[in-house]
């Protein structure tokens, strides 16, 4: 269950993330309060679930699939370029949350 609990917390956060720009500044209530509202709830399910899942490996989990994830979407549908390093850079994440993961500490 916890890790159900940090996905909701993941998905909430590149909700979150993904309404920044159209807060334009926080000056946007719509945007603003939804953006507000995926954080809060990210940061409550991630409280939640690593009352089973070692904080380490959980915000590893968290940090490095959201940034994939926000780096994908920002390719995909906000037009930003994803070059040879960019791509190393995710890679990278990914490597860092799977050793995380395979070490035995959770």
């Amino acid at each position: 269950m916890a890790y159900v609990l940090l996905g909701i917390a993941i998905a909430a956060e590149v909700a979150a993330t993904s309404l920044i720009k159209a807060t334009a500044g926080f000056t946007r209530l719509g945007p603003t309060l939804a953006c507000l509202a995926g954080y809060g709830l990210a940061f409550v399910m991630l409280a939640q679930a690593v009352k089973q899942i070692p904080v380490g490996v959980a915000y590893a989990l968290w940090s490095g699939l959201g940034t994939a994830t926000i780096v994908a979407i920002g390719a995909v549908f906000l037009g930003e370029p994803l070059g040879t390093v960019k791509i190393i850079g995710i890679a990278l994440i990914i490597v860092g949350v799977v050793i995380l993961n395979l070490s035995g500490t959770h």
